[in-house]
């Protein structure tokens, strides 16, 4: 679900400190037009051995455990603090779906419905996919970042094939999260920032989306306006946006959703739920899983 500025991604501007980058783009947002460019990531490390139930604390650190095509260009997204922006921030958002009808678990980290947020953390919490792949895309990362679980490699090379057809360079920036690799992240931030902020800007250990293997971020290969809102209007993510769905895709912390989310804005954060609920989110105008599931918001830790 986000950048998490680990420095193995190529191009990324928080390659060299991971969290001044950041951090200072975030707070021009909330003092310009309360959004923050925030993200709910861990960052890369070496592919995981093994897994384990062990469950995260809500304290201050964690200690690690045996680990376990259309064709439609929409125009592009408006920036924070911008008037298009504003006006659409005093739209009201669209009605929540009536709660669907689940033919796969809410639950079960190996669904690809399965719904993760602040209020709904993995079980177990150091989960690892047991078909984690590379895909045959083009890659801006490595290691564990660069795994996905096999149904979302395989329905990534058919989008990223459809994106290049149509002229645009997308690439896998960040794929696979670990729950030990979380624990470093997630620390750091604490110790930096305190545990208030590290909780808005780094998901807890066993709360991303990431180690699902479900998620990924995407990049344009340029590095331009990555891990930040204005690359919403990137072409990669302009594409994606008008895309994505086709192949199953959404993206998953939308524009001004995130009292509900949990997460600001993050157009580079893409998720599989499969083409059924995608093209049903996208039909009906339903920006979050939440909503589609009939599930209570979730915009902070309990």
């Amino acid at each position: 679900m986000c950048y998490d500025g680990s420095g193995e991604h190529p191009v990324a501007p928080e390659a060299v400190s991971p969290a001044p980058s950041r951090r200072v783009f975030g707070r021009l947002l909330l003092a310009g037009s309360g959004l923050a460019a925030l993200s709910a990531c861990s960052p890369e490390a070496a592919r995981p051995t093994s897994s384990a139930a062990a469950s995260p604390s809500a304290t201050s650190t964690f200690t690690a455990t045996p680990s376990v095509t259309a064709s439609a260009t929409p125009s592009a997204e408006p920036l924070p603090g911008s008037p298009a922006a504003a006006a659409s921030e005093t739209a009201p958002p669209p009605a929540p779906s009536a709660a669907a009808a689940p033919r796969h678990s809410l639950t079960d980290p190996a669904s690809p419905w399965v719904v993760v947020n602040k209020h709904r953390p993995l079980s177990p919490a150091a989960y690892v996919p047991a078909d984690l792949v590379q895909p045959r895309v083009r890659l801006a990362t490595s290691g564990e970042a660069a795994l996905l679980n096999s149904t979302t490699a395989a329905a990534a090379e058919k989008m990223f094939a459809a994106a290049s057809a149509s002229g645009v360079v997308m690439t896998l920036a960040s794929g696979y999260r670990s729950f030990n690799t979380q624990i470093g992240t997630y620390n750091k931030w604490v110790q930096a920032e305190g545990q208030a902020a590290a909780d808005t800007a780094s998901a807890r250990p066993g709360h991303s989306e990431h180690q699902t293997g479900w998620s990924f971020d995407i990049g344009d290969g340029s590095g331009r306006d990555s891990f930040t809102p204005a690359f919403a209007n990137q072409p990669a993510a302009v594409w994606a946006k008008a895309n994505a769905h086709v192949f199953g895709f959404v993206v998953r912390y939308p524009w001004m959703f995130h009292e509900i989310t949990g997460y600001y804005y993050e157009p580079w954060h893409l998720r599989f739920v499969g083409v059924e609920a995608a093209g049903e989110m996208n039909t009906r105008g339903i920006a979050t899983l939440e909503e589609y599931f009939g599930l209570e918001a979730a915009p902070a830790y309990r």
